[in-house]
């Protein structure tokens, strides 16, 4: 397979700017937001508007693609009626109209939430089982469930990255950052990979950099080739140094601070 004509959805967000700069050296990258957009650079990049609950948007933006990007949607908690518009309906018709078109490949941006209530002492891979922290959470395990299926009913080459913490400016901050930071040239590098590997049904990975106390493990995706070149740990005297303290019940499970949002159950009980 050889991707050479890519959509970014979600190109005017945090992670899409990001990819923007760095995906450079494909034939055609296609910027989609619903945001306002800059102009495109060059001939190899072009903007349009799109809105991924609208199908026949999609469909038209998809047109001539070898890969989609799907970044669009709600990148944090929300109330159900907004996380099922934009990441439910939305995650259906990117993969729906990616089928219609044609569209060999997708690349999902999951999210570590969609494992967040998993021991946070234990290591994971590809292979952990859902365990989500919040609706948002959900709505990336959906994403994932719908992409394996795409893959095995009618044939994507689907790809979900288990994103962790990526910021801007592009350093970690915290001290749970300090296992779930991802580079933004980590993660560009990561979806460089996905795009051009040659062949593979249906991968999750986790978009982490190289940190010396990461808990997630991409031993099984081996095979993209994926090698960050970031640590967090050269900022460990910095976020350690600022005083701030790991809420000890937060530092239980993977997903951190959104296992606590809106809470009720009795975390004295095993999960």
């Amino acid at each position: 397979m050889n991707c050479r004509r890519i959509l970014v959805t979600g190109a005017a967000g945090t992670i899409g700017l990001v990819l923007r700069e760095r995906l450079q050296g494909y034939d055609l990258l296609r910027c989609a937001d619903i945001a306002p957009q800059a102009p495109a650079r060059h001939a190899r990049e072009e903007v349009v508007a799109l809105d991924i609950r609208d199908p026949a948007s999609l469909r038209a933006a998809m047109s001539g693609i070898d890969c989609v990007v799907h970044l669009a949607g709600v990148p944090q908690e929300a109330d159900w009626p907004t996380v099922m518009s934009l990441n439910i309906d939305g995650a259906f018709n990117t993969f729906e109209a990616a089928r219609l078109e044609g569209v060999r490949r997708v690349v999902f941006a999951s999210s570590n939430h969609a494992i967040g209530f998993h021991d946070g002492a234990a290591t994971l891979d590809g292979g952990a089982l859902p365990r989500p922290d919040t609706r948002y959470g959900v709505s990336k395990v959906f994403g994932e469930a719908l992409g394996s299926l795409y893959a095995d009913k009618h044939g994507l080459s689907v790809a979900c990255l288990r994103i962790g913490t990526f910021r801007t400016p592009d350093r970690p901050t915290q001290p749970r950052h300090l296992r779930t930071w991802v580079s933004h040239r980590d993660l560009a590098q990561l979806v460089d990979r996905c795009i051009a590997h040659p062949d593979y049904r249906f991968v999750v990975a986790y978009g982490v950099s190289a940190n010396r106390r990461s808990r997630w493990s991409n031993a099984d995706v081996d095979f993209l080739g994926y090698r960050p070149q970031d640590d967090a740990e050269a900022f460990a005297d910095a976020v350690e140094g600022a005083g701030a303290v790991e809420d000890p019940v937060e530092a239980q499970f993977h997903g951190g601070p959104f296992c606590t949002l809106e809470h009720t159950a009795d975390l004295s009980r095993p999960l």
